[in-house]
Order: C-alpha cells, then structure tokens, then sequence
C-alpha cells in the first residue's frame, strides 16, 4: 500500500502507540480492557472506563521524569480487544474472566521474547476475582495480593452475590494467600470482624493511619518483600478530590504522591506479577479523572518494569 500522505490520529490503543511499538509478541505489556459492570450498588458507569483511560492515556507525555527516558517506547505496550463480558450472571461473568485472564497470563510466561506483564483495566471491582482465580491457574495461590481501596470490600456476599464489587477482596482471599489493604476507610461491621478473626490473611493499614508520615511503607515493604504480588487498585482509593469519578467515594484518600509511594514500594521490594485498575466510571465533560486514571496506570507499569524482579528475571 502506498504511505498515506494525511495527517492521521493516534491508534485507539493504551497510550496511542504506532505498531512498532504496540506488537503482541515483543511488547513488554499486555493491557486487557473489561467493560464489566453488573454489581454496583451506587453510581453506575464503571464499564466505561477502560475507553475513557485509554482516551485520555492518548493525550500522556511518553516521556517519564522520573526515569528520564519514554519507557512505552523501548518496551512497548499492547492493547488486546476488549472483554466481552458474560452477563448471564455474576458467576459466569467472574470465570469468563477467570479464562481469559488465565489465557493471556500463560501466553505472558512463556513468550518466547521475554515475559509479559499482564495489566486489566475495569470496570467494577468484583472483576479482580476472575483476575485472580485466573492468575492462580498460572502462578499458583501463593502470591500476595495488595489492595488499594477506600472501601474493605470483604463481605461474603452482597445483594444476592457472592460475587458482587463489596466481595472483591473476599473472593480475591479464594486465590491468594493475603490480601494487603491500604487506604481503606469504609468497613461494615461484618468485615471488622473478619479482619479480627483472619489477620494472618488480612492486612488494613486505614487511610487516617497513613496520614502521620509514610513509617506505613517499611511495614508493607517487609510483609511482601521476595514474594509475587497481585496489585489491584480501585481508582476509589484516591481521595475525591482528585478522583471524583468513581461510583462509590469516600473522603479522607490518598494523594497522588501517597499512592506513587506505595506502589513503587511494592514493584521495588516483590515481583508483581499482574497488576487491575479498576472503578473508574468516566464523567461526561470532567477530563481530570480520567486523565490521573490513565498516567497512574503508566505510572505503574513504569515502577513494575525498572523493578529488580523484572530487571534481573531471567526471562525478562
């Protein structure tokens, strides 16, 4: 075909990458959209986000200040299709995530250029279950999981479901040895009690503990120092003054700079071996969120990839 000779617009992928730095097989990440919304019990819109990250990701400088060079460029990022998910029912939607999930990580392990880390972009939280289930089928069920949240998200079932987004966490403990909260600031009487009765498997640091300096960091450094971490983050963790646009905010979040630190402390201590984003439930008109969604998300690709595990791994 004849080069076109018109000026044409970014490719509808995660950061708006030309082909030669978006292939499948030599891409260092695989980013997986799932549109998947069936649970939410407030402000709906959450299936619209991984569109509006990936919008707004198009509009990010490649450029990272803090590394000094365009990571997306010398690694490469590629966006699959999007999920389709399975509204049949909570449970089929959860192991058709699960599937998939399981899929691409088996393919991200064995790629012949070097592993793959597998990021999701959601869509509600209740779909980190079926990222786990499925990451187990893979890596096994002794990896970590560390959760950003305002809320604990740990009942055992919600408005009929054991699958709804206030179970996350609690399905997520079906697959992964601990779960490791930061953040949180929303907890029903029945996850309060869970926390007492299961502190080998739940770790909360809450919210207002972190605002007296960040001495929280050592302590979450040394509980996943050597291990695989899972790292889920629901964009509620942030406060809402900077992340509005989530179906459930809390006041009295993270910063900006809190939630760097914290993720850079897990890619720099554990290998994280797949990471979500999820909750982000676009608003018509107000760019900022999803903007801070979609450079987080570079952000902590970024963080995952200069780590030693992903430097020093043999396959990397």
């Amino acid at each position: 075909m004849t080069p076109l000779r018109y000026e044409t617009a970014p490719p509808f992928n995660f950061l708006g990458l030309p082909p030669e730095c978006s292939d499948p097989d030599t891409s260092r990440v695989l980013i997986l959209p799932v549109p998947y919304e069936a649970t939410t019990s407030y402000g709906g819109g959450a299936k619209d986000g991984p569109r509006g990250i990936i919008e707004a990701s198009r509009q990010v400088e490649l450029y990272d200040l803090e590394l000094g060079y365009e990571p997306a460029i010398e690694w490469g990022i590629h966006t699959l299709p999007a999920l389709s998910p399975d509204l049949s029912s909570p449970d089929a939607a959860i192991e058709a995530i699960a599937d998939a999930v399981e899929e691409i990580s088996q393919a991200a392990t064995s790629n012949v250029n070097g592993r793959q880390l597998v990021g999701v972009l959601g869509g509600e939280h209740a779909l980190s279950a079926g990222v786990a289930r499925g990451l187990s089928r893979v890596h096994g069920a002794d990896f970590v999981t560390v959760q950003l949240d305002a809320h604990a998200d740990l009942r055992e079932s919600y408005e009929g479901t054991i699958y709804s987004h206030a179970c996350a966490a609690r399905r997520i403990l079906d697959h992964s040895s601990q779960v490791i909260q930061l953040g949180i600031r929303s907890v029903d009487m029945s996850e309060a009690q869970f926390y007492k009765n299961n502190p080998d498997k739940v770790h909360v640091t809450y919210a207002y503990e972190m605002q007296n300096g960040d001495g929280y960091l050592a302590g979450l450094a040394d509980r996943i120092r050597g291990k695989k971490v899972y790292l889920t983050i629901d964009i509620d963790a942030l406060d809402q003054s900077i992340m509005p646009a989530t179906g459930t905010p809390e006041p009295g979040g993270l910063t900006w700079y809190q939630t760097l630190d914290i993720i850079r402390t897990v890619a720099v201590n554990a290998d994280v071996i797949a990471f979500d984003c999820v909750e982000l439930a676009p608003i018509a008109g107000l760019r900022a969120p999803d903007f801070t969604t979609a450079k987080l998300v570079y952000k902590t690709i970024n963080y995952i990839l200069t780590s030693p595990a992903w430097a020093t791994h043999p396959d990397a």
